[in-house]
């Protein structure tokens, strides 16, 4: 034999040769099959290489992912299901993560958590995908928030400030204006800068037309994307959409964009991973949830950061929704978001009943951080506001039991209640950080006093329109925003009192 010459011509080389040929059409792939399916998810067995998060291919169309990894089975949730996915049906591994299309041709549009549109448009032909799930920034990549995000809501921007990316809660039962602050505070970003991104998990499609419509009508469709899955989507596209969410505000973020994510609300999300888990035989803890929707919730959180300029100097700010059940905050889901933000907005029913809206709790709301991004003026002004406030609401409790008081308290309790009017305000009405400052002057100067509660709204306006005049900036003296807001007033009051003609 020619055994050293690999080039003879025999047999056994001309076998080789042709197995040459044939070597790069050759593919070798792994396959199983579905044992059972129901409820969104389907058990698969013959898949032994399959990575949890792993997309999932079946034969008759449908799509999945890898959920839990069992001993001889592997439990995967449903993504997008066919009539015709039956026990039987073949599965093929895909070798790649849940990802989403990501890019600038997103804004205005309505997608689901796969960046399929339900816009009716059609898909957006982006050139660059974002993973669902990725590692948070290290700490060597994030700076300190320094930047304020403003909510255009009044009681927020001067008592609990918030800035570029910060994680805040907002937290309360549900009917009392919670995705009411968050479609504000995304009305409040235009021509600002901030690109949005509002996720929708488990709501009807009535609620969610409406906030799409609200969105449209405001303008604020052009700077936002929204994520949806509805109340009747898979459970699997229910858990995935705050992520799918999260990853389209992250590329933003990645090449130097201050964003804002709203997640209304992650208690659907909870309920939505329960629902899975329990399918999927993991065993229960505390309230039937499993033990990992803490690291779940923390790890979507923590993706919400402010980067450095190395970085870009991107942000995500994250406005996380949770509900609660006769405004029981210690649940085991509001506690753990507690513990995993930068700070709660806490909305009260009793407020919520007297007409105080927005029905916002200043004695339960705090901002641990948003402080620090808050504009010196804006500082200035409110630096006792909070305390003055709580200490009014617990004189006011003291006045009910009929206690004579000193004129020093007298007028305190007067402040007060033309401090409680000046914080009212309806939705879908955010006000511009100038005419904040002014108001806040205003109320410091004394110049509210004496003020009738009727009379308030008409000295804002004639407020508000003076500073749309003015060239004042928010690092101003002060001397000059007081004989602004003074001249405004005296002005607005002057012609309220001349006769009709």
């Amino acid at each position: 034999m020619n055994g050293d010459d690999p080039t003879a011509d025999t047999p056994l080389a001309r076998v080789a040769a042709q197995l040459a040929g044939y070597a790069p059409r050759l593919r070798i792939s792994e396959q199983g099959a579905v044992v059972s399916v129901g409820d969104g998810i389907a058990w698969i067995r013959g898949l032994p290489s399959a990575a949890v998060d792993e997309v999932l291919e079946f034969s008759d169309g449908s799509r999945g992912a890898v959920f839990d990894l069992a001993y001889d089975m592997v439990g995967a949730v449903l993504l997008h299901q066919t009539d015709a996915l039956t026990a039987g049906t073949s599965v093929a591994l895909t070798g790649r993560q849940i990802d989403i299309p990501a890019g600038d041709e997103l804004l205005g549009r309505v997608i689901d958590p796969l960046g399929i549109p339900l816009d009716g448009h059609p898909s957006p032909e982006c050139r660059a995908r974002q993973p669902l799930d990725a590692p948070s920034p290290p700490m060597i990549r994030r700076d300190f928030v320094h930047e304020p995000l403003y909510t255009g809501i009044k009681i927020i921007d001067s008592m609990i400030p918030i800035g570029r990316g910060q994680r805040q809660l907002i937290v309360g039962d549900k009917g009392l204006g919670r995705s009411a602050i968050g479609i504000d505070t995304v009305l409040n970003q235009k021509d600002t800068g901030v690109r949005c991104v509002y996720v929708l998990v488990g709501q009807r499609r009535s609620s969610i037309l409406t906030t799409i419509n609200v969105l449209r009508d405001h303008g604020a469709m052009d700077y936002t994307t929204l994520v949806v899955g509805d109340a009747s989507a898979l459970p699997g596209l229910k858990y995935l959409a705050p992520y799918a969410g999260c990853a389209v505000a992250e590329h933003w973020m990645t090449r130097g964009h201050d964003t804002l994510v709203v997640y209304d609300d992650l208690s659907t999300h909870a309920q939505a991973y329960r629902e899975l888990s329990l399918l999927l035989r993991r065993p229960p803890g505390r309230e039937a949830y499993p033990g990992d929707i803490f690291f779940l919730h923390a790890k979507l959180l923590e993706r919400s950061t402010c980067l450095t300029a190395n970085e870009g100097g991107g942000s995500m700010t994250a406005l996380a929704i949770v509900d609660t059940r006769l405004g029981e905050i210690a649940s085991y889901i509001p506690t753990n978001l507690i513990s995993i933000t930068d700070g709660q907005i806490y909305l009260d029913q009793g407020l919520f009943s007297a007409g105080f809206l927005p029905a916002i709790d200043i004695a339960r709301s705090v901002s641990r951080i948003g402080g620090k991004a808050q504009p010196p003026a804006i500082k200035r002004e409110a630096g006792r506001m909070k305390l003055d406030y709580l200490q009014f609401l617990d004189l006011e409790v003291f006045t009910r039991f009929g206690a004579r008081l000193e004129a020093g308290m007298e007028r305190q309790l007067k402040r007060g209640a033309v401090l409680r009017e000046l914080l009212r305000q309806e939705r879908l009405d955010p006000l511009p950080i100038r005419f904040q400052l002014a108001w806040l002057v205003a109320f410091n100067a004394g110049l509210f006093d004496g003020v009738d509660a009727d009379a308030l709204p008409r000295a804002l306006a004639v407020l508000c329109r003076a500073v749309d005049a003015s060239p004042l900036r928010l690092d101003d003296a002060r001397d000059d925003w007081v004989t602004l807001v003074s001249g405004a007033l005296a002005h607005g009051t002057e012609q309220h009192d001349e006769p009709a003609a």
